[in-house]
């Protein structure tokens, strides 16, 4: 696999621009007071499907050749890939199936029905959920669309951070979430070439550390998932981002849930909107960088906002705890 350019990238935006609209980038006063620094959110949960991926479905559908629309795709995910499956999917006429864990946020799981794809529940997480797509895809020629080794993906949600720094190019920071890696490998792309000096941080859950570690090690890891975050709920490494964010990825931290449900309040509060728990993991980075971000400007990346009513009862009924 070639990772993609920044040229994959702009003929990315060229692609997706008649199906997707461009996502707001909003000052916070009171993340920034928070922060220690003026924080800035760019909100890919406005996005059709409420998250950043879709800007990969859309890439990479409409770039299918006549054989794999035919068979149709096959995709696993906890919610936020398969829906960018879907929406790609339906946009161009061809099948999907998506296979998701079996507790897998019901919001989501209505959402991938709802854009006409085929849902099959299997197993305790993520990677097994992987697994039973892996063999789909052997027995019935499907074409399996891996939720991070896909260069296409990777370019389609990297014309986020191009969207970003063309709006606001004095950022000097971009807090990414990191499950599988795309959005941050794509952030990394698009910023090392037009900004050198932007620091582009990557964060995960340290109940599912596996990327942070493969990272930190620059090998391919394997590690446990206990996180409620569901978009950071990785238990294995993936190749593609990771040897992108090995060349390029400035910094990488990892935050404790208790960290990620505060900055989760913290951010529907403060921008009266509705962030899931792997979109303001950013913010709990954020506060746990506070000394070395004091006085920067500061992106972080909303990369989405599908919280299910059961989540949201939770995360408050908690916020005493």
């Amino acid at each position: 696999m070639d990772a993609p350019t920044f040229a994959d990238v702009l003929e990315a935006r060229r692609r997706i621009a008649p199906y997707l609209p461009r996502t707001p980038l909003r000052e916070y006063a009171p993340l920034g007071r928070l922060v220690g620094a003026t924080v800035l959110v760019k909100h890919e949960n406005h996005l059709p499907t409420g998250a950043f991926k879709v800007r990969g479905g859309v890439n990479l559908v409409s770039q299918l050749d006549q054989e794999e629309r035919e068979h149709g795709l096959v995709a696993s995910s906890t919610g936020n890939h398969g829906q960018s499956v879907a929406f790609g999917a339906r946009l161009f006429g061809v099948k999907a199936t998506i296979c998701v864990p079996e507790n897998a946020n019901p919001v989501k799981v209505a959402a991938m029905r709802d854009l006409g794809a085929e849902v099959v529940p299997n197993g305790v997480d993520f990677d097994e959920a992987r697994e039973l797509a892996e063999q789909l895809s052997l027995e019935h020629g499907f074409r399996y669309v891996h939720s991070g080794n896909e260069p296409h993906l990777i370019a389609g949600v990297a014309t986020a951070t191009l969207e970003l720094l063309e709006d606001d190019p004095r950022i000097d920071a971009i807090i990414v979430p990191v499950g599988g890696g795309s959005g941050a490998a794509g952030a990394a792309i698009v910023a090392k070439t037009l900004k050198p000096s932007l620091r582009v941080i990557g964060v995960q859950s340290e109940a599912a550390p596996a990327a942070f570690r493969s990272w930190r090690d620059r090998a391919l890891l394997e590690d446990e998932m206990r996180t409620f975050a569901e978009g950071l709920a990785t238990r294995v490494a993936f190749e593609l981002p990771q040897r992108i964010m090995w060349d390029l990825l400035d910094d990488f931290v990892l935050v404790s849930d208790d960290e990620i449900r505060a900055a989760q309040r913290a951010m529907i509060e403060s921008t009266r909107n509705l962030i899931e728990a792997a979109g303001a993991s950013p913010l709990a980075a954020a506060l746990q960088l506070r000394d070395r971000l004091a006085g920067k400007r500061v992106a972080l990346i909303a990369s989405g906002g599908n919280a299910s009513p059961e989540q949201l009862r939770d995360l408050f009924s908690s916020s005493d705890g």
